[in-house]
C-alpha cells in the first residue's frame, strides 16, 4: 500500500523555524518531522510514498531524495497552490493512486499501533478517519460520528462531540470525487471532502481509543499518542512524550529511580547528534569489560562505581533507538552480549578472591551462572507458549517481585555493598543466594501458568 504524505503548507504558527525551512524538515530530536511520519509507516510495513510539497519544497526534495536512504520510494509532486486548503494537495496525487492508500500529514507526529491497527480495517468507505475520544483543544478539528460513521466534520462543530481528526486516514480513490465537489462549491481543505463523503454516508471512523494499550515488549501500559505539530511548545511536548514513550516499564527500582532521568536526559542530548544507538553498544562493552578486568587485579571499589555506569549506558542505547527509529539487526544482538559482560564481573571477582578464599568464590560464581541462566530459559519457555506478557509482567505477584529480582542492577548493589564494608566475598553469597531465589520463583511460576494453559485444552 503506498502513502500520501502532504507537505506542502508553510507553518505560519511556526514563523520563526519556517522563515527559511518549510515545516516538514523541523528538527525534533535528531530527525526532521516528515522522516517520523516516514520511518513511522515503514515500521507499519509501507514502503512506497507519494509526498505533495509547496512552500520551499525543493529543500524536502534535497534532504529525502528519492527515499533510498530510508530503504522507501519517493515520488514528488508540486502543489503550487499551497496557499489555499490542503485539501488541493490530495487533489494533485489523484493520477498516481487508483487504489487504497494511507493519507499521513508532514506535521503529525504519531504511534506506529495506530497505522497498523488502520491498516487492518475492513472497510467499503471511501475514508475511514482514526480519531481519538479525547476532549478537545484550541484548533483541533472535531468529529460528530454515529454509530462509527461520520456525521460531520470541522473545526466549529459541538465539542460535546468528543471526537479528535488524527490527520490519519485509509481512503479509497473515490475521496477524489468528494474533494472535487467540496472544491466546486468554494471549500478547499481536506475536512471539507470528508464532510461530502459523510453526506453520501461514505466515511467512517477508526477508534484509536480500542487499541490494545499493553505493549509486551516494554512491559508496560501505553495509550497510543499521536500529536500535531502547530507550536514550539508542540515541540517541547512532543519531545516529552517521544522519550517517556521510548521508556520500558515494570522495571527494577534502580532503573526506575535512579538510572530512568539519567538516561532520559543524555538521549535528549544524543538524539540530536550523529552518534547511533549501536556506537552507545560498544563505548557500553568497552567501559563493562573494563571494570571486569579492574575486578580481576583487585580495583574493587573503580570497579564496583563503574559497573553503575555500565547500567545507565545500557538503557540509553535501546532508548535512542526508539526514539530515532532507527532498530538494526545487529541491535538484536544486545542482551547476549549484557549477559556476557555482566557474568565477567562475577566470574572476575571471583578469581581475585580465589587467591584469599580458594575455590569458594569460583564455585559461587559457577552458582551464578547455574541459576541465572535457567532463569532466563524460564522466561523464555514462557514466553513460546504465552505471548501476550513476560513472564514478569504477567500477574501481580511477578510486577511485584520484578522491582527487585535476582538480576545485574540488584547484583551490582550487593556487590557495591560488600566492597565498602570489605566483605566481597559476601557479595558474592549473597548474589548467588539471591539468583537461586529467583530461579526457583519464576520457575514455579513458569510451571504454574503452563500447567494452567494445559488443563484448559
Amino acid at each position: 500500500m503506498k502513502a500520501l504524505i502532504i507537505a506542502a503548507g508553510r507553518g505560519s504558527r511556526l514563523e520563526g523555524l519556517t522563515k527559511d525551512e518549510p515545516k516538514p524538515l523541523i528538527q525534533l530530536l535528531g530527525l526532521s518531522l516528515i522522516e517520523r511520519v516516514i520511518l513511522t509507516a515503514k515500521q507499519a510495513g509501507i514502503d512506497e510514498f507519494i509526498i505533495v510539497i509547496g512552500y520551499l519544497g525543493e529543500k524536502i526534495k534535497e534532504r529525502l531524495g528519492n527515499g533510498d536512504k530510508y530503504g522507501a520510494r519517493i515520488t514528488y509532486i508540486e502543489n503550487r497552490e499551497w496557499r489555499r486548503g490542503n485539501g488541493l494537495s490530495v487533489l494533485k496525487a489523484k493520477e498516481l493512486l487508483n487504489e487504497n492508500f494511507v493519507l499521513l500529514m508532514s506535521d503529525h507526529i504519531f504511534d506506529v499501533r495506530i497505522l497498523r491497527e488502520l491498516l487492518n480495517y475492513d472497510t467499503r468507505s471511501s475514508v475511514v478517519l482514526a480519531i481519538d475520544r479525547r476532549r478537545p483543544l484550541p484548533g483541533d478539528t472535531k468529529v460528530l460520528e454515529e454509530r462509527g460513521k461520520i456525521i460531520d466534520i470541522g473545526k466549529n462543530i459541538e465539542e460535546s462531540s468528543c471526537c479528535i481528526d488524527t490527520g490519519i486516514s485509509l481512503c479509497s480513490p473515490r475521496i477524489f470525487s468528494h474533494i472535487e465537489e467540496a472544491v466546486k462549491e468554494g471549500r478547499a481543505e481536506l475536512a471539507d471532502g470528508i464532510a461530502k463523503a459523510a453526506e453520501n454516508e461514505d466515511a467512517e471512523i477508526f477508534d484509536i481509543t480500542q487499541i490494545n494499550s499493553y505493549i509486551p515488549s516494554m512491559r508496560k501500559e501505553a495509550k497510543p499518542f499521536w500529536i500535531d505539530i502547530d507550536t514550539e511548545k508542540d515541540l517541547i511536548k512532543a519531545k516529552k512524550l517521544l522519550i517517556e514513550n521510548a521508556c520500558k516499564g515494570r522495571n527494577d527500582l534502580l532503573a526506575t529511580y535512579v538510572n530512568k532521568p539519567i538516561e532520559n536526559f543524555i538521549v535528549s542530548r544524543l538524539a540530536n547528534t550523529q552518534i547511533t544507538p549501536n556506537h552507545v553498544t560498544m563505548l557500553t562493552n568497552i567501559v563493562a569489560y573494563t571494570s571486569a578486568f579492574l575486578f580481576l587485579d583487585g580495583y574493587l571499589l573503580f570497579a564496583s562505581i563503574l559497573t553503575f555506569i555500565v547500567s545507565f549506558m545500557d538503557g540509553v542505547d535501546g532508548k535512542l533507538s526508539r526514539v530515532k527509529i532507527s532498530s538494526s539487526n545487529i541491535g538484536n544482538m544486545e542482551h547476549a552480549f549484557d549477559y556476557l559482560f555482566e557474568h565477567s564481573w562475577y566470574i572476575a571477582l571471583a578469581i581475585y578472591l580465589s587467591n584469599t578464599f580458594g575455590t569458594i568464590p569460583v564455585l559461587l560464581s559457577a552458582f551464578i551462572l547455574l541459576f541465572d541462566g535457567f532463569s532466563n530459559y524460564c522466561e523464555h519457555a514462557f514466553g513460546k507458549v504465552i505471548k501476550d506478557r513476560p513472564l514478569q509482567d504477567y500477574g501481580r505477584i511477578e510486577q511485584l517481585f520484578r522491582k527487585f529480582d535476582g538480576r545485574k542492577n540488584s547484583y551490582i548493589i550487593f556487590i557495591l555493598i560488600g566492597v565498602l564494608l570489605n566483605a566481597p566475598l559476601w557479595s558474592l553469597v549473597a548474589i548467588s543466594v539471591w539468583s537461586l531465589v529467583s530461579a526457583i520463583f519464576y520457575s514455579s511460576r513458569t510451571v504454574k501458568y503452563l500447567h494452567d494453559m494445559d488443563l484448559r485444552r
